[in-house]
């Protein structure tokens, strides 16, 4: 009766469409006969992955933003110079990290001009970069040039600043705006940044240049935006 029972349960085992080590438990046992184990690497193999695992791979299927860079140095007749680095995440707004030095002491208005033309100094820049047709204004107004950045200002050494766009900044500063980018077609690539003489009112002072440049006065110093290496 044993053998018999033995030889049943073998002739169902080795029919079956269903691998043994696949359709069984880790540990199958028939009391008095015979006795199976799936090795524990068979049966790990059908563990799912670890969590980890999972959120390494799909990190690996995100896409990095496009990130675009510019740059511009400021230079003039005068002492004045500086570094303005720029950058745009995407279609997001622009970032300007600004630094100037050797101005004196104050307030001096900080504006994108139309043109990147130095051929005759700072002047051939022409006007702020307008391409709304708008009046002159500061940069948290809803009226304003596209171009119009507020002021830099001047500590009693002249070398550190910071710049008024939106809040007061501390030296070496990093503001942002949304109407200059650095692509598409309001491009300011091929643009220049200058630095004035004398404080922007911001279209406030009641002057007859305060609605057009903010009677900011000379120009200390400019400088043509050009793309910058990643």
């Amino acid at each position: 009766m044993d053998a018999l029972l033995a030889t049943m349960a073998a002739n169902a085992i080795s029919t079956s469409p269903v691998s043994p080590l696949l359709s069984l438990p880790h540990n199958f046992h028939i009391p008095g006969f015979v006795s199976f184990s799936q090795p524990a690497a068979a049966a790990a193999a059908v563990a799912p992955p670890p969590a980890s695992l999972v959120a390494v791979v799909a990190d690996q299927g995100a896409v990095a933003p496009d990130v675009k860079r510019a740059v511009a140095v400021l230079k003039g007749p005068s002492s004045v110079e500086g570094v303005v680095n720029l950058s745009q995440e995407g279609d997001g707004i622009t970032k300007l990290d600004v630094r100037i030095t050797g101005l004196s002491p104050g307030k001096h208005g900080f504006h994108l001009h139309e043109y990147g033309d130095i051929t005759n100094g700072c002047i051939s820049t022409k006007s702020h970069f307008n391409p709304n047709g708008l009046k002159h204004g500061g940069p948290e107004d809803a009226i304003r040039h596209a171009g119009d950045l507020g002021n830099v200002v001047a500590g009693s050494d002249g070398l550190s600043f910071h710049l008024i766009s939106y809040c007061l900044r501390i030296a070496e500063t990093s503001i942002v705006d949304s109407q200059i980018p650095l692509a598409g077609p309001g491009s300011i690539v091929g643009r220049a940044f200058v630095v004035h003489e004398s404080e922007d009112d911001l279209g406030k002072g009641g002057q007859e240049l305060s609605l057009s440049t903010g009677n900011a006065g000379g120009r200390l110093a400019c400088g043509v935006i050009g793309l910058k290496a990643s």
